[in-house]
C-alpha cells in the first residue's frame, strides 16, 4: 500500500480533530540526561526535540498555564520496577542517584513547576497526575517528551482515557529512530489525540497569553 493509499484508508475512519482545550497543562515527559549523552545506551540524538520543548515551556509560562515535568526513579534494589524494569534493561540508568536520570541541561525544574516521579511508561499510571490535573481544573494536556513510541504514547493513551483533551506536539517529542517516531505520531493522531506542530502550539499558547493579559487589566 502506498503512502497516499494509507492516508486515504485512515481518513475514511479516522479523520477527526478535537482541538485544544481551554484550561491546558503542559506535560514534559522524561527529558533525562541519558538521552543526550552519547556514551549512554539511552542516547537518542533528540536535541531538537528538547529545544522545541523548551520554547513551548516559555510560551506556557507566559500563558500562565501549569507546567509538569516527569522523571523516572527506582529504589536501589529496583523492587519497584516490576516487569518493565525486567524487560527494558536501560532502565538501570534510572536507579536512584544515577546521573543519567537527572533532568537534561536547560530543563532543571523551576520553583513553580511540579515534578511527577514514575516507574512505568505512562505519566498517569501509579501517580497522582490525573487527580492533580482534575483538582486544578485542567481540561486538556499538551504533551512533549521522550520517547515518542514509549512513554509519550503511553501517556497520550492514558490522558485521553482519563478524559483530558490531548495534543501531542510533534516537534517537541523524539525517539531513537525516525520510523517509530513517525509511526506512533500517526497512530496517536488517528485515534487518541491531535498531533500538532510547535508552531500550532505556540500560536495557541500565544492566544491564551493575550487573553489572560487582557483579563488582568
Amino acid at each position: 500500500m502506498s503512502q497516499d493509499d494509507l492516508l486515504e484508508n485512515y481518513r475514511r475512519a479516522f479523520d477527526n480533530k478535537v482541538g485544544f482545550g481551554r484550561r491546558p497543562a503542559l506535560i514534559m515527559i522524561d527529558f533525562c540526561q541519558g538521552y543526550f549523552d552519547p556514551d549512554c545506551d539511552l542516547y537518542a540524538d533528540v536535541e531538537d526535540a528538547l529545544a522545541s520543548a523548551l520554547r513551548v515551556r516559555e510560551a506556557a509560562q507566559s500563558a500562565k498555564i501549569p507546567v509538569i515535568l516527569t522523571n523516572v526513579s527506582y529504589h536501589p534494589s529496583a523492587i519497584d520496577g516490576g516487569r518493565f524494569f525486567e524487560k527494558a534493561t536501560p532502565l538501570r540508568y534510572f536507579i536512584e542517584g544515577n546521573p543519567m536520570a537527572a533532568f537534561a541541561r536547560g530543563l532543571e525544574p523551576r520553583a513553580e513547576e511540579l515534578v511527577v516521579t514514575k516507574q512505568y511508561p505512562s505519566a498517569f499510571f501509579g501517580t497522582s497526575l490525573a487527580s492533580t490535573l482534575t483538582a486544578i481544573g485542567a481540561d486538556s494536556v499538551l504533551l512533549t517528551g521522550l520517547t515518542t513510541s514509549g512513554c509519550v504514547r503511553a501517556s497520550c493513551v492514558d490522558a485521553m482515557s482519563h478524559g483530558f483533551r490531548t495534543a501531542v506536539i510533534a516537534d517537541a517529542c523524539g525517539d531513537r529512530h525516525e520510523a517509530p517516531h513517525e509511526a506512533n505520531l500517526f497512530d496517536m493522531n488517528a485515534k487518541y489525540a491531535d498531533v500538532v506542530s510547535e508552531e500550532e502550539a505556540l500560536h495557541f499558547l500565544g492566544g491564551l497569553s493575550t487573553e489572560r493579559a487582557a483579563g488582568d487589566r
